[in-house]
């Protein structure tokens, strides 16, 4: 008897668990090229500010007696880690890694051109299997990336294996609105703005279809914070961003 394969979802389609990654892969395949674009368009912008906060509360130092590493997930076109080293004066070591090569060509690219490209280092990786060692990062940040990991639970235990002891780990994510009319507001902009204006853009409104249907399903904020908190994260807290539009999450390796 063939035991029942496990499942997840991809947008609002119920998938096999296995075959989730591949169709992430394509979608990001197919917007590697514009991916900040497409964040511009699912934030009207705003998303740029919600990254400049993250980084803001991670303070990032600008000196020490030893490189103060982060392990940036999901973060292939490198926005974050460009924000995190000038945040440090380029003291601040960033390993972008990503599971999607084109997102890694692209950030590996921009990165040329950075006021400090030496302090970044792009690897290709799954958040749900790591290929560090033990306690070997400082700060471990994904902005807009963890929602579309298959097995989250899985990966939020390996970010808390690979920070040393102090460690701390800054998740931004796209939320769900609780604003009364607000709400509505954003979910027929949502619905009816983001996947044409995506067509529109990149000739293809798929890709956006599934981004918008991927918020829906992500976890509520405290269902999210207990997840961290059953990963080892202590001192865990969600701050929300413009009405709830995104939240930022944070706890500490202790």
């Amino acid at each position: 008897m063939t035991e029942p394969r496990e499942t997840t979802h991809f947008g609002e389609q119920t998938v096999a668990m296995d075959d989730k990654q591949g169709m992430v892969n394509a979608v990001f395949h197919n917007v590697a090229d514009r991916y900040d674009l497409m964040n511009d368009l699912m934030s009207a912008g705003i998303h740029r500010v919600w990254k400049a906060a993250m980084v803001a509360d991670l303070a990032p130092p600008k000196a020490g007696t030893r490189p103060y590493r982060v392990l940036d997930m999901a973060g292939g076109t490198g926005d974050i880690a460009e924000r995190i080293i000038n945040a440090s004066v380029g003291y601040a070591e960033v390993v972008v890694s990503d599971i999607n090569a084109d997102m890694l060509r692209v950030g590996a690219e921009r990165a040329k051109a950075w006021r400090y490209p030496a302090q970044a280092s792009f690897v290709e990786a799954n958040a749900e299997e790591l290929p560090f060692e033990d306690k070997s990062f400082d700060a471990y940040t994904i902005a807009f990336g963890i929602r579309n990991v298959p097995r989250i639970q899985k990966a939020l235990d390996e970010a808390h294996r690979v920070l040393k002891r102090g460690g701390r780990i800054l998740v931004l994510e796209f939320s769900q609105v609780d604003v009364p009319g607000f709400d509505a507001v954003y979910s027929a902009f949502s619905d009816r703005v983001i996947p044409p204006m995506g067509k529109l853009v990149t000739g293809d409104a798929q890709p956006y279809q599934y981004l918008v249907e991927s918020i829906r399903k992500f976890p509520p904020p405290p269902a999210f914070s207990a997840m961290l908190s059953q990963a080892g994260f202590k001192r865990v807290k969600h701050t929300p961003y413009s009405g709830n539009i995104a939240t930022l999450f944070s706890g500490w390796k202790i």
